[in-house]
């Protein structure tokens, strides 16, 4: 594995050129969005729903789908390549639709520092639920067609602005496919196999946080992603189980105050994640009052920060943080080894940075 502090200096600096320019570029398109579309005048219910797509969207957020968008066009050129700035927009303005979504799904009171869109939805109308809880919903719905429509605005070759479309519209489709799968998992009862979880990460994040990053700036430099499907595919599959095991992680042994949310939000919600199933296998082997606190927090929704804490030294103690560190760094290695396959067919430098991804996702501490 790559020395971590040189892994995190790299990519922190990449990340940072490229999330300040997006930064400006999606203000600039928020503050022309109202002229853009045809709405009634007489509405005030669509100027706060923009409002509050504009206020979360823009609101912190690592920007890596931005990141792994340009870099992946960096793979067969760096020349400015046209087109890439649409796909940034089409991409984070899907990632604010599942945020407005997966809040109202998980009933999350913050998010990015903040109130969630529902819940300034709820505070907004406190008397009229059924309101509040019908305008997120659209909200999030908006989000997902401006992600397609802004892409019928690409700078592009009409073939090309198509297959841009069309792996987005894949990418949207298999995420929404991951949220239902998500959502089972969690209550068919029983264990889900690391199979079945690791499906959900997949489906739910890595094809469209990473696949159809990938596929869209490759598609934006002239290439033909299609022919190289299989590769592209695995190496997401790969990162964005890492990277779900990592949001695990963090959610229960992370710092909330850097994370900017509170940890044991999976504990309280007896959600499967990674953690939680692991905790659960390893029930046979706690004692009685180690059993008692892990039995009594899960799925408690007034479970304590002191038993979170608690359940957090059971997991330490028995093992769970480090099999998961573990196999995470496993997963880094296995992805890093694919991208180094692209060596010949790509530019060295920008496969250099898909090498050096996979090790970043499993060392964040956000």
């Amino acid at each position: 594995m790559p020395d971590t502090a040189g892994v995190h200096d790299q990519l922190t600096a990449r990340l940072a050129g490229h999330t300040q320019a997006f930064e400006k570029l999606f203000a600039e398109y928020f503050d022309s969005l109202g002229g853009a579309l045809d709405t009634p005048s007489f509405s005030r219910f669509t100027p706060e729903c923009l409002h509050l797509l504009r206020e979360l969207s823009l609101r912190g957020g690592k920007r890596i789908r931005v990141v792994i968008l340009n870099e992946a066009a960096r793979l067969v050129t760096d020349e400015p390549v046209a087109g890439l700035e649409h796909a940034a927009l089409s991409l984070e303005l899907l990632h604010s639709h599942g945020l407005i979504h997966d809040d109202l799904i998980d009933d999350s009171p913050t998010r990015r520092g903040g109130p969630s869109t529902y819940y300034a939805y709820r505070e907004r109308f406190p008397r009229h639920p059924r309101t509040a809880l019908g305008l997120t919903v659209l909200a999030g719905d908006l989000a997902l067609a401006l992600s397609l429509r802004v892409l019928l605005d690409a700078q592009t070759a009409p073939p090309v602005r198509q297959a841009m479309i069309e792996a987005q519209t894949r990418a949207a489709a298999e995420t929404f496919l991951g949220q239902i799968i998500d959502l089972e998992r969690d209550v068919t009862g029983g264990l889900p196999d690391t199979e079945v979880i690791d499906q959900v990460a997949d489906y739910k994040s890595a094809r469209y946080s990473l696949l159809a990053p990938l596929r869209l700036g490759l598609l934006a430099a002239g290439a033909q992603p299609v022919h190289h499907d299989r590769e592209l595919s695995r190496y997401a599959r790969l990162v964005g189980i890492c990277a779900q095991m990592r949001d695990d992680y963090l959610d229960l042994f992370g710092d909330g105050e850097v994370m900017g949310k509170p940890t044991g939000t999976d504990i309280r919600d007896g959600k499967r994640s990674y953690v939680v199933t692991a905790l659960l296998s390893s029930l046979d082997g706690l004692d009685g009052a180690e059993r008692a606190v892990l039995e009594s927090a899960l799925g408690d929704p007034a479970c304590t920060a002191g038993t979170i804490a608690a359940v957090r030294e059971i997991a330490e103690a028995r093992g769970v943080a480090g099999r998961l560190r573990a196999r995470m760094r496993d997963h880094a290695e296995q992805a890093a080894v694919v991208a180094g396959g692209w060596r010949p067919r790509w530019r060295s430098e920008a496969v250099a940075f898909f090498e050096l991804l996979p090790h970043w996702s499993v060392e964040r501490t956000h």
